[in-house]
């Protein structure tokens, strides 16, 4: 007899939790990064923990995560709406393979962990033994970060959103516990030679692990309070077949994005600190769009696939040159804050404990100098989602390649010519560079698919981003400098507070009233809601 479907709670009421829930696993985790800078440094021991802890996200991407995207997804949603037992069986086959494929993959990386750790640093300037020491603890994890996600999925299709997006949170605060109880205990990691049963390199590895571990474990409920019931089930699922081009040309990409790090690893494990570095400007840059592109992202994404699905390039072009234009008037006036007050930034973030004013600096730097990319971050992931919608999955695998061969090329020219200590500002501006290229390639690929793309109108809209963030960070820059010297503030961390309150408070608001001066018609809808809670008022 087949079950009736529930409705479960509207998306509305669930996307309100999951927007708290993103903001939330957003400002924790940079709290347990900052912690992180302020207890390692950035030196050899948080360049080791860094590359270590990339390894099980990558590995899950390669054993399932291109997989969960592209195939196991909307066979999740099929299944849940075909099958008479709401897709219970078919999630449980998905876990079941699941297990038994992470299972295997992560044994076998366990096993191979000095391997691993020879494919992404280059050993006569970094710890490889202390990487594989963290390896070995951390690698486990690869199990929980596929589970978690397929839980996720499951949990999804069942109408439950909110937890899947607080899970996060957990780890974070497993994280931040475990840096706290670190820091507590008494002596230091040993670098010569690294001695695998350290009480303090335990507890950072396991630690870690350990939070990954409760972010999937908090689902099991979640999902058994649904209804659900797992039992191991074996066998081959004849949809999967129907998937099987689009799972390869994904798992082609995603392989492509997995060698990108292994090279951008390898390079900067060259100079001391430059992973640890890049790594924090990154995560600095990664912030607006997180809040702001994504949601854009979501919200086009539907539009985009009906219209597709519709054959209406019409729309379908529409929509992309309105997420081009909106993408530059949401992020570039944050492009231009971490532009002009990335050295700020880095100062009042990051010089903390044992990173100092010099590390710092040198994250500040980085952001500064390769804050021009986020524009082009965004546009590129849009473009490559258009390719999706038209059900084309092999397109943006050869955008990605391109990309990858530009920054592959762009890292070593770095490495070759840049100064050693720079290494971590050539490594964030090669990532910016081969987005520029991305978001052209893209452009002219889609204009040779879709045909005119109103491009000139998009690039019109760019270039009075560009002049309204310049003319209003302009004018916040100078403000900023008089402020801090009339004050005759001396100390450089509370001096780039004083900057970075500056820059912002009067940049941002500057920038999209210039917008809006500009009479940009993006803005307008903004403008007018204002205008109507100022004449309540």
């Amino acid at each position: 007899m087949t079950q009736e479907q529930p409705q479960g709670p509207s998306l509305a009421r669930a996307s309100g939790s999951m927007a708290v829930a993103t903001i939330v696993s957003r400002a924790s985790g940079l709290l347990s990064k900052l912690l992180l800078i302020a207890i390692l440094g950035v030196d050899a021991l948080n360049d080791s923990y860094q590359v270590a802890t990339t390894l099980p996200t990558m590995i899950n991407e390669l054993l399932l995560g291109g997989v969960l995207t592209s195939v196991a997804i909307p066979l999740l949603v099929r299944a849940e709406k075909e099958d008479g037992d709401r897709g219970e069986s078919y999630a449980q086959w998905m876990i079941t393979m699941s297990a038994v494929v992470l299972g295997i993959g992560t044994l076998i990386a366990v096993a191979c962990a000095p391997l691993l750790t020879a494919l992404f640093i280059d050993s006569s300037d970094a710890e490889p033994e202390l990487v594989t020491a963290f390896a070995y603890l951390v690698l486990p994890g690869i199990v929980f970060y596929g589970l978690s996600a397929l839980i996720g999925a499951i949990l999804n299709t069942r109408h439950v959103f909110g937890l899947p997006t607080w899970a996060p949170v957990l780890n974070n605060v497993v994280v931040i516990i475990t840096l706290g109880v670190y820091w507590l205990m008494p002596g230091e990691i040993s670098l010569d030679p690294v001695r695998m049963g350290e009480p303090k390199l335990l507890v950072l590895g396991l630690g870690t692990m350990l939070g990954v571990a409760v972010q999937a474990s908090v689902l099991v409920p979640a999902l058994r309070r649904t209804g659900f019931r797992f039992r191991w089930r074996w066998g081959w699922d004849r949809r999967l077949s129907e998937f099987g081009g689009l799972a390869f040309w994904v798992l082609l990409y995603v392989a492509l994005g997995f060698v990108s790090m292994v090279v951008l690893t390898k390079v900067a494990t060259h100079d001391r600190g430059a992973i640890t570095v890049y790594n924090m400007q990154w995560l600095i840059a990664q912030v607006p769009y997180g809040v702001l592109g994504v949601s854009l992202l979501t919200a086009l994404m539907p539009k985009m696939s009906r219209a597709a699905a519709a054959h209406d390039t019409d729309a379908l072009v529409g929509d992309l040159a309105f997420g081009n234009r909106m993408s530059s008037i949401l992020l570039m006036p944050f492009s231009a804050l971490m532009t002009v007050s990335g050295v700020s930034i880095g100062l009042a973030v990051f010089s903390l404990g044992a990173s100092g004013v010099e590390g710092g600096e040198a994250i500040g730097t980085a952001l500064a100098l390769s804050a021009f990319g986020l524009v082009p971050y965004a546009i590129t992931l849009l473009q490559l989602r258009v390719f999706y919608a038209l059900k084309d999955a092999r397109t943006p695998t050869i955008i990605q390649a391109i990309i990858v061969v530009v920054r592959i090329g762009l890292l070593y020219g770095f490495l070759a010519f840049s100064p050693p200590d720079k290494l971590a500002v050539g490594v964030s501006i090669a990532m910016s560079l081969s987005f520029v290229v991305g978001a052209l390639v893209g452009q002219l690929w889609l204009r040779l698919r879709l045909g005119r793309l109103r491009t000139g109108y998009t690039a019109w809209t760019i270039c009075l981003t560009v002049v309204a963030s310049a003319i209003a960070f302009g004018a916040a820059t100078g403000l900023a400098w008089a402020v801090v010297g009339g004050l005759g503030i001396e100390s450089p961390v509370a001096g780039a507070w004083v900057e970075v309150a500056i820059q912002t408070i009067v940049g941002l608001p500057g920038s999209f009233l210039l917008l809006a001066l500009f009479r940009v018609p993006e803005v307008k809808p903004a403008v007018a809601k204002i205008s109507r809670l100022v004449g309540r008022r």
